[in-house]
């Protein structure tokens, strides 16, 4: 067995990698879905507005595109380098469903993104909007294959154990697995939406800038993501809430953790808590009475929130990581429920593009979905420890013979390349907002956008 020093290295390397490679699948999916809407729009309509849209955002998703195949692929090689042992016992499992993401959902993406890509002015309209469309469900698909294949580490069924490998016996239940038919709908409404907030803050910052050219362009898009948010935001809440009420049946360690609780004893909401895992309490801990009892459906307050001493001692999540996690996504989730309401509001009283206020406050939360994203994949997967596969193969089992100096090594180069790729694509992506859209086709110049009235 590796070292306590080398588990926690490859864990904090795997995190790394897993967080930098789902920042860009937080925005590609939604954007390949925006890219096929809009060109669609630009074929039915002929409004050269939809193709300025499409061209400008096709440059942002590109690369963002490429950078999360590569990080993807990092990624599966780890498996077999720094989890060696959780590779040969999930290989008949995990291993046929990452296969099928490759045939499927890969293959259907490489067929048709030169087309997306570099078609446009060269294919017809309805060529260009066919591929654009299958790019998008290639996302789409590629989505629902590694959520099925995490979602079966989180509550597996349909297997056999043979010989330490574990072996599907009904696929249907591996693929379409309990935590999946929760997981997955409120995976595709986050990437969804965390599209939708980088849309519209980008377009918000035009919009305070009074950049003249792009003005008609980021009305557009603002119309679009608001509205996107203003449907997808109350469900999302819902679901989140049923996968929480199904984590607290399937795997309540997490819930427990997450709540920040260790003795089931209160029915408050924390806020803030500074947990002693060694004396199982909390030194600090900073609540709002009764409301954790009502989020959990009281409606009195007055039922008591499960505590983390519920739990072995052996089998408790880090509830630093949980706790925290979850409050990244859930407060930011209530800002964004927040902000799309205030957003429907203003549409409603013609305000929405004059209010310099609401516009300033949607540039902060651009990153607002990506945040969200990155708080519930932490609370997910810290809280499932100190299981890689729930209840079946400990993260302390499933790493390959590797020294702490060779665990070492590689999370600092890690580190120091994926620091280096995230900085060239966040410059990039600063230099192409600050470029700003092309000039919309048949235009003169830019006076003749400036008298455009303005595109609701």
């Amino acid at each position: 067995m590796a070292s306590p020093a080398a588990i926690e290295l490859s864990r904090w390397q795997f995190a790394i990698t897993a967080i930098f490679h789902m920042s860009f699948p937080a925005l590609t999916v939604g954007l390949s879905v925006l890219l096929a809407v809009v060109y669609t729009a630009y074929v039915r309509t002929g409004n050269p507005l939809y193709l300025q849209i499409f061209r400008f955002w096709k440059k942002i998703f590109a690369v963002g595109f490429g950078l999360g195949v590569v990080a993807g692929t990092v990624m599966t090689f780890e498996f077999g380098l720094n989890w060696g042992v959780y590779a040969h016992a999930v290989g008949p499992v995990i291993g046929v469903t990452i296969g099928m993401e490759v045939i499927t959902a890969f293959f259907l993406e490489a067929g048709f993104i030169g087309v997306m890509l570099y078609g446009d002015g060269r294919v017809r309209p309805r060529t260009m909007a066919l591929a654009s469309w299958m790019v998008a469900f290639g996302t789409l698909l590629s989505t629902t294959w590694i959520l099925s294949a995490n979602s079966w580490m989180q509550d597996p069924v349909g297997y056999t154990e043979v010989a330490g490998q574990f072996h599907a016996t009904d696929w249907w239940q591996v693929l379409l697995n309990p935590a999946f038919a929760y997981r997955f709908p409120h995976m595709l409404l986050a990437v969804l939406i965390s599209a939708s907030w980088f849309v519209g803050g980008i377009s918000a910052w035009y919009l305070v800038k009074q950049r003249v050219f792009a003005l008609p362009f980021a009305r557009r898009c603002l119309s679009i993501a608001l509205g996107v948010l203003a449907v997808l935001m109350p469900v999302q809440l819902y679901l989140g809430d049923e996968t929480a009420i199904f984590m607290a049946q399937h795997q309540p360690a997490k819930l427990e953790a997450f709540e920040g609780n260790w003795k089931t004893d209160n029915n408050g909401y924390n806020l803030v808590v500074v947990p002693d895992p060694g004396n199982g309490r909390d030194s600090l801990r900073i609540e709002i009475p009764h409301l954790g009892a009502v989020i959990g459906h009281d409606l009195t307050g007055q039922a008591h929130v499960p505590g983390l001493l519920n739990t072995p001692p052996d089998q408790r999540p880090n509830m630093w990581s949980a706790f925290y996690g979850f409050r990244a996504m859930y407060l930011t989730a209530l800002a964004m429920f927040a902000t799309a309401f205030a957003g429907l509001v203003l549409r409603l009283r013609g305000r929405l593009f004059t209010s310099r206020r609401f516009l300033r406050w949607m540039v902060w939360m651009t990153p607002a979905g990506i945040l969200a994203i990155t708080g519930g994949w932490i609370t997910a997967e810290t809280g499932r420890q100190p299981w890689v596969v729930y209840g079946k193969l400990r993260t302390s089992d499933a790493l390959s013979h590797l020294s702490t100096a060779e665990a070492a090594f590689s999370l600092i180069g890690f580190v120091a390349l994926y620091a280096t790729l995230l900085a060239i694509w966040a410059r990039y992506i600063v230099r192409t907002v600050k470029a700003g859209p092309e000039a919309l086709a048949g235009a003169t110049g830019t006076p003749a956008l400036a008298s455009e009235a303005p595109v609701a």
